[in-house]
């Protein structure tokens, strides 16, 4: 394999790059991997790179406003 982007992959590549960086893909644990894992389809979809879907997943806890029940630092 050539790489993590879209265009040096095919889908089964990008949905086997997902599932070992995920680990425990069946979310038989404590059923959170499920959500991290549709988090990631549109990788594997080929629709978004894992840098797009990472940075706008980040995003949301940058934002305080954003988040309920947290506030940003006084200064």
């Amino acid at each position: 394999m050539a790489g993590y982007l879209i265009k040096d992959t095919t889908r089964a590549e990008r949905e086997q790059i997902v599932a070992e960086s995920l680990g425990n893909i069946e979310a038989t644990c404590d059923g959170c991997m499920s959500g991290l894992a549709e988090m990631y389809q549109d990788y594997i979809e080929g629709k978004k790179e894992l840098r797009e879907i990472n940075m706008e997943f980040n995003a949301r806890y940058v934002k305080g406003e954003d988040m309920p029940g947290r506030s940003r630092c006084p200064m």
